[in-house]
């Protein structure tokens, strides 16, 4: 395979993987979530953007320690940046949250790690673009 495809072929990939985790993250399936990052991955919510998370068992039990709601979070603008087995991607993420809450635009910045099982989070950090006043 040459270079390009394998960088196309990464790139959708991680792409993929951004979306899969807004889309587990809305169905409250934290295995899943927790899964998609390195076992010494770590992460931050856009929310408490200096607090991180590290450690896949800490970001399980952190999702499942939240209390249960209904979200929807819509992803754009992904941009990926693959070096070989590592890379880099941002994205933004509008989130809608029920009842009632007002939406929130975040961003997220990521590095990610090659893996036998593919692209994993190896560092998620999230910020809110317009905090709530």
């Amino acid at each position: 395979m040459d270079q390009v495809t394998a960088t196309l072929l990464a790139e959708r990939a991680i792409e993929r993987l951004i979306v899969d985790y807004a889309a587990y993250n809305d169905a409250g399936d934290w295995d899943a979530v927790a899964a998609l990052y390195l076992p010494d991955g770590r992460m931050s919510r856009p929310t408490a953007p200096d607090v991180f998370i590290t450690g896949r068992d800490e970001i399980l039990a952190a999702f499942r320690a939240r209390p249960r709601r209904v979200t929807r979070h819509i992803v754009a603008n992904i941009r990926v940046t693959v070096s070989g087995d590592t890379a880099s991607a941002t994205s933004q993420i509008l989130l809608f949250t029920a009842p009632g809450a007002p939406p929130l635009v975040g961003s997220y910045h990521d590095r990610l790690a090659l893996t036998e099982n593919g692209w994993r989070f190896a560092e998620r950090a999230g910020h809110l673009d317009f905090p709530p006043a």
